[in-house]
């Protein structure tokens, strides 16, 4: 069996009512520890008018902690497509792939990442936009390849990196697994947020696949929730202080999480897990984070 590889993902929680600048201040902290304690990628979710989180724009925290980092990958997990021009977020990535170079990655999603209200407010009517997204996803694909056409005439998302953003679509369904194969980008199934077990949806990502310029072959991600203590007692007491039902979380000591990992691992074929620790305290938190790297990298 593969070693498992590790990556953060962070919602950027407003924790004990902060206000959103020690939030991100704690994003950055999370970012700056994980690149020193081994982890492969870290990467921010995007949520609108949700009271309790901080992060509207995945793209300008990531430039903000790529100054403060030197080799961890920064990600978007995810930025939410149907809300905005394909051109302006290929602009977008490529200006960071110049910026941080081999660092990039895209990570999409076909959420409206908060009530319906914000969503037209931000983009208007948000369920025809979700209709649009095989149109969207294609001329997005087609700007990262550079043959994107406008009536016949080439329109080029500049700048243009050497090394280009590193695509991957969020999903937790069979549905969004063939999405993924179908435009030929990585795939990340959020365990943590489906009803489902997700090996049906990997495997219709991996039959399906096909290849394209940006990748050649399959790749996947697991998003798990992970509370990991000193002790399996310590690691329930956080969960149960959690303000949200954390039901599909593996709970309990380093030893126990690399057990729970390895099992997932054999039964989803996946190398790589995206660990989101839902624990509403700070420095715990990061000692999740730390007690993991010790026990697995």
């Amino acid at each position: 069996m593969e070693s498992i590889r590790l990556s953060v993902l962070d919602l950027v929680p407003q924790y004990n009512g902060v206000r959103s600048e020690v939030a991100l201040q704690e994003a950055v902290r999370l970012a700056i520890h994980s690149e020193t304690w081994g982890y492969d990628r870290y990467w921010v979710a995007e949520h609108h008018d949700l009271e309790g989180l901080a992060c509207t724009s995945p793209e300008i925290l990531m430039s903000h902690i790529g100054a403060r980092t030197q080799r961890i990958r920064l990600g978007s997990g995810a930025l939410l497509l149907p809300h905005y021009s394909p051109m302006k977020v290929a602009e977008s990535f490529h200006l960071l792939s110049c910026l941080y170079p081999g660092r990039i990655d895209l990570g999409i999603g076909r959420a409206p990442g908060g009530p319906a209200h914000a969503s037209m407010a931000l983009s208007g009517n948000f369920l025809q936009n979700v209709t649009d997204m095989p149109s969207s996803m294609d001329a997005l694909i087609k700007f990262f390849e550079n043959e994107y056409q406008y009536e016949d005439h080439p329109v080029v998302a500049r700048p243009i990196p050497q090394d280009p953003p590193d695509i991957w679509m969020l999903g937790t369904n069979e549905k969004s697994g063939k999405y993924a194969a179908e435009f030929g980008t990585g795939y990340v199934f959020g365990h943590f947020m489906s009803e489902h077990d997700g090996e049906s949806a990997l495997r219709a990502y991996r039959d399906e696949f096909r290849p394209g310029k940006l990748r050649q072959i399959p790749d996947t991600m697991v998003a798990v929730s992970v509370i990991c203590a000193e002790s399996e007692a310590e690691a329930h007491s956080l969960m149960s202080r959690a303000s949200t039902p954390i039901s599909k979380s593996l709970v309990g000591d380093p030893v126990k999480i690399h057990e729970d990992l390895r099992r997932l691992q054999s039964a989803l074929g996946n190398c790589e897990f995206l660990i989101l620790c839902p624990i509403p305290e700070y420095e715990a938190r990061l000692d999740s984070y730390r007690l993991l790297t010790e026990q697995l990298l």
